[in-house]
């Protein structure tokens, strides 16, 4: 027997260490990984000894990478929404022609699943040989597959209906990919008129003013007070100092906001502002009252028990203050309460939502009454989206007006100055 030294990882990320009484490092590897942990280092401790069977001993060295570059080189990238539904639908599509889960894993090695490397199910397929059901594999890799994601495929199992769950998987996430995608686009034109229009007023200032200037100041002519601010802040635009100082500012501005924001409190005052803004605010709480239904819908539908899928929500949705308001929905649903009155005791939830859940509730479809509501929110989504957009063009388009047209004011106005004076 031999003690070897780990290291390895959690699913959470968090790095541990430990020593192991095994015959041999084949073991040493098996133990760690019977314990869900990621094997990031395994070593022999200083003066220890493999024991063979003859009762000699030989000295033992480390053979795993150092944990800096081990844990740079395990680094994944969370896959797309888009890209992970690619990859469900494809292997619900193979489980239901028939495949045998080991034979359609080994396919899914074969096919094109973008973000999501080949790697994932050559190792699905290899825990699943070994013993393991599909969403212990698949919790064995946090960063491809989500709480949610498992406890559904768990779910699934458990049910008999790994193929429909599958499909449903694929639906919630491309759905999801569809409301991203929408949003993407309705920012892309306002970002295209401030980005023109910032690089129209920035290459005025820092290249054609200067010319103008020294126009002006040979003719020695007394300049419009709009044309005397607009040279000075063409001084300021080529001024490395005036830069620095912005840099330090804002560079300042960033660390105390990211000190406010990392605080409990401050998210919090952060996520409630960013709910209440005017239009932008609407557009916010619907797309997060839309993710909470659809992924709780989604959930329950599956069988993921009531607390199970409220944990799993909580997790989802990104704002802290709906994130608390599930949190005591849930404590309330274990003191036996039903789900709308805690809902509703929490002033957080629309009257709709609390209304339709409580309706789920009687008539014994709550999954159901979720999905209605997550559809329901994302068609008042589309349409905020639309008024939102339809509102920041104009408002880019006259704040571009504003500033080209100062220029043009500005230079015009010295021009008829230089004009009056030669024509006395």
């Amino acid at each position: 027997m031999a003690q070897f030294s780990y290291k390895a990882r959690k699913r959470s990320g968090e790095v541990v260490q430990g020593v192991l009484d095994v015959a041999d490092r084949g073991a040493a590897l098996t133990a760690i990984q019977k314990m869900g942990l990621l094997p990031v280092a395994l070593e022999m401790p200083k003066g220890g000894v493999v024991v063979d069977n003859k009762g000699g001993s030989k000295r033992s060295v480390s053979f795993l990478l150092p944990l800096a570059l081990r844990e740079a080189l395990t680094k994944q990238r969370r896959p797309k929404l888009q890209e992970v539904a690619t990859f469900t639908q494809q292997l619900a599509n193979l489980l239901n022609s028939g495949m045998a889960l080991t034979v359609a894993l080994n396919s899914m090695t074969h096919l094109e699943s973008k973000g999501i490397p080949s790697d994932v199910s050559k190792q699905l397929r290899q825990d699943v040989m070994e013993g393991r059901s599909l969403s212990d594999a698949m919790a064995r890799q946090p960063i491809i597959f989500t709480d949610m994601y498992i406890n559904m495929v768990r779910a699934g199992e458990q049910s008999g209906s790994l193929v429909e769950v599958l499909r449903r998987l694929s639906d919630h996430f491309n759905r999801f990919a569809e409301v991203q995608a929408k949003f993407v686009s309705a920012m892309i034109y306002p970002a295209v008129v401030a980005t023109v229009g910032f690089g129209i007023i920035i290459f005025f200032m820092t290249y054609m003013l200067p010319k103008f200037k020294e126009i002006f100041i040979g003719l020695k002519v007394e300049l419009p007070t709009s044309t005397k601010a607009l040279i000075a802040m063409g001084d300021l635009f080529v001024s490395p100092s005036f830069w620095v100082m912005v840099g330090l500012m804002v560079s300042a501005l960033a660390v105390l906001f990211l000190r406010f924001k990392s605080s409990a409190a401050g998210q919090r005052s952060l996520d409630r502002w960013q709910m209440q803004m005017p239009v932008i605010g609407k557009v916010i709480k619907l797309n997060l009252f839309a993710q909470f239904s659809r992924t709780l819908s989604t959930l329950l539908h599956n069988g993921v028990p009531v607390l199970t899928a409220l944990k799993i929500t909580e997790q989802v949705v990104p704002n802290s203050v709906l994130k608390t308001a599930i949190a005591q929905t849930r404590e309330a649903v274990t003191d036996g309460k039903t789900l709308a009155q805690p809902m509703a005791k929490s002033k957080v939830f629309p009257q709709l939502m609390i209304d339709l859940v409580k309706i789920g509730e009687d008539t014994g479809d709550v999954p159901g009454a979720l999905k209605n509501l997550a559809e329901t929110y994302e068609s008042e989504l589309i349409l905020a989206l639309r008024v939102m957009t339809n509102l920041i063009e104009p408002l880019m388009i006259i704040f571009m007006a504003l500033g080209v047209g100062f220029l043009l004011f500005s230079i015009l106005s010295a021009m008829f100055a230089i004009t009056s004076s030669i024509g006395r």
